[in-house]
């Protein structure tokens, strides 16, 4: 997971995987089929670990500014930690892909866009719930997040510090969802 998360599906090299997994590359294909499976097992487990800390901040039932606030804190702690490659997989994972149908590159759009589902379905209960108004386009809003959730894992690659994130962070929700 880690090599992919460094260097992205095409900047992986058979060498890399082998040394970082300790197996023979027959080995890795007979385990995998592929790199592209072994690559979506990485996802998978990336998910369901580093990542899912985004998908799971979501699913309270506390008020949505700070489950919001709380999805952008868990995404930056994960992407600037020190000890795991800065940014995120589904984002980074598909650099230099080929064309918009390429399986690889709409696996990790399928990925993304299980978040904004579930941003769309917290932001429509929030204002079923009436914590926002009746005109609130929680499509609109869901997408902002999005932009600014991937615009998270350019600026920790490139760098930017967690509490530098977390001021942005703070701002970008106030703004987004002001009381």
């Amino acid at each position: 997971m880690n090599v992919f998360w460094q260097h992205g599906f095409d900047g992986t090299s058979m060498t890399q995987l082998v040394d970082a997994m300790q197996i023979n590359s027959p080995s890795i294909y007979a385990a995998f089929g592929s790199k592209e499976d072994l690559f979506r097992e990485a996802v998978e487990l990336y998910v369901a670990s580093d990542g899912g800390s985004t998908m799971r901040a979501l699913t309270g039932d506390g008020d949505v500014r700070d489950a919001l606030r709380s999805m952008l804190a868990e995404t930056i702690q994960t992407f600037t930690r020190h000890d795991e490659p800065r940014g995120c997989l589904i984002v980074l994972g598909a650099r230099h892909l080929g064309p918009v149908g390429d399986p690889v590159r709409t696996f990790l759009r399928d990925q993304r866009e299980r978040i904004r589902i579930l941003l769309v379905e917290r932001l429509l209960k929030a204002k079923q719930n009436g914590e926002l108004g009746a005109e609130a386009d929680e499509e609109t809003l869901a997408t902002c997040v999005m932009t600014f959730l991937n615009g998270i894992s350019i600026e920790t690659v490139d760098g930017a510090s967690q509490p530098t994130l977390l001021a942005a962070a703070g701002l970008f929700v106030d703004r987004l969802l002001p009381r």
